[in-house]
Order: structure tokens, then sequence, then C-alpha cells
């Protein structure tokens, strides 16, 4: 039945997918607080249906971590699909860092580029890099924050990659603080499955850390460190209780 319930939900997201995007090119005259809005809608609504078909519902434990004055980097453990969607609740509007491709989806494409993401070749070495530190300033002054999966793609549950430099070397030339989040959907709802088990994902909102002037290599390494080490502790937390 929970594979049925699966199912059933994977194939509702896919399809209100494409309707929220038109809604998001809609509403682009209206401002990127607009599409924004919208784009929160859709997580809300997928979230709801979430916990309702498929029994997975998630708590959040370190708001009071989250900076309260200007635009800061987060930097978000990517083993599930489910934190592109929670993301959208639980920061403020932020600018996601994501590969060129994402664009190239009919329609999808178009909403997403419509949220003004920083798009990048993965395969371009520093000129991805230097992309990244160019145009995440320029966001961080207007005021959006700037979501980074640091390793780069979705992993496995337990699995941990390096760290790719250009969200610290952004956070170390504009000062921004880097927010490290660590959760555990991925033992719920894991990369490329279709099963999504039921059960509370925990998400982690971890101390900022100072980033002036500091070096993005020592930063990277902090942040990595906290990160999996809290994903650890929550996976086998997660483990045990299913």
């Amino acid at each position: 039945m929970q594979w049925l319930r699966s199912l059933v939900f994977t194939t509702i997201l896919f399809l209100d997918t494409f309707v929220f995007a038109l809604l998001v090119v809609l509403a682009t005259p209206f401002g990127l607080g607009a599409r924004h809005g919208v784009a929160r809608s859709w997580a809300r609504f997928n979230l709801w249906l979430l916990k309702g078909l498929c029994g997975l519902d998630y708590v959040v434990e370190g708001r009071e971590n989250l900076p309260m004055v200007g635009a800061h980097i987060s930097y978000w453990k990517h083993s599930s699909t489910w934190e592109t969607l929670a993301q959208m609740l639980i920061f403020p509007p932020q600018c996601w860092v994501l590969k060129r491709e994402i664009l190239w989806i009919p329609l999808i494409g178009w909403g997403v580029a419509a949220m003004r993401p920083i798009a990048i070749n993965r395969g371009a070495g520093h000129r991805a890099v230097n992309q990244v530190v160019e145009q995440g300033a320029e966001r961080l002054r207007e005021g959006l924050w700037i979501l980074l999966f640091p390793e780069g793609t979705r992993t496995r549950a337990g699995e941990n990659r390096k760290y790719g430099l250009s969200g610290a070397l952004l956070a170390s030339r504009t000062g921004a603080k880097l927010v490290p989040v660590a959760h555990d959907a991925g033992t719920y709802w894991g990369r490329r499955g279709l099963l999504k088990r039921p059960g509370t994902i925990t998400v982690v909102i971890g101390q900022p850390i100072e980033t002036q002037g500091r070096d993005p290599r020592v930063l990277n390494e902090e942040a990595k460190a906290w990160i999996d080490a809290t994903v650890t502790r929550l996976n086998t937390a997660a483990s045990l209780a299913a």
C-alpha cells in the first residue's frame, strides 16, 4: 500500500509542478516576491500531500540560528528531492545555484528561470566558480539568500562527497554568513527513489559560520564536519526508529 501511495504522490507532484511553473511565469510582471509566493504555495501543497498520502512529516530544530538581518548563504545536505520543497518554507526567499540543464526543461525550466537562479555549467571549472561568486554577490546585495548543495549532486543516505569551493569563496569575499543545514530526508525518500517511507524528517539548522576574510577551504571543512556529523546522527536515529 505504501508503494501505491508513493506512486500516487509522485504522479501528482510531477503534474502539479508543471501547473505551478506556469503560474510562476504568469506572476513575472508582479515581481520576484509574487513568484516566490507561488513557489512557496507549490511547496506547501506538496508537503501537505506528502503527509496525507504517505505519512511523511517534518520538524525543524535550530530556527533560532537563522540570522534575522541581511541575506546569507545556506549549505544544505542534498540526499532527496524533499529538501528542494522544504527549503522554500523553512528559509527566507533564496536564489538557487543549480545546473543549467534544468532551465532546458520545457515550462519547468521557464518557471525556474523566473526565480533568478545562478545556473552554471558544472563542467566549466573556474568559470563556473567565478559565475557563482559574481552573480551570488549581486543577489546578496539585492537581499536574496543563496542556497547551495555544496556536494554538487544528490547523494545516498550515509554517503558524503567533497564540497565545491564556490559557496565558501563567495562567503569569504562578501562576509555573508554560512548557515549549515543537516537533515535525514534521504532515509525516508531516497535519491531517485519512488518509495516514501512514513515517519518524521528532522531538519537541523546549525550555528551561522562567520566568514569575512577566512580561507574558503577552512570554511568548507568547518561546515562539512558539522553537517556530516549531524546527518550521521540523524540517519542513525531514523534507522533505529524504522
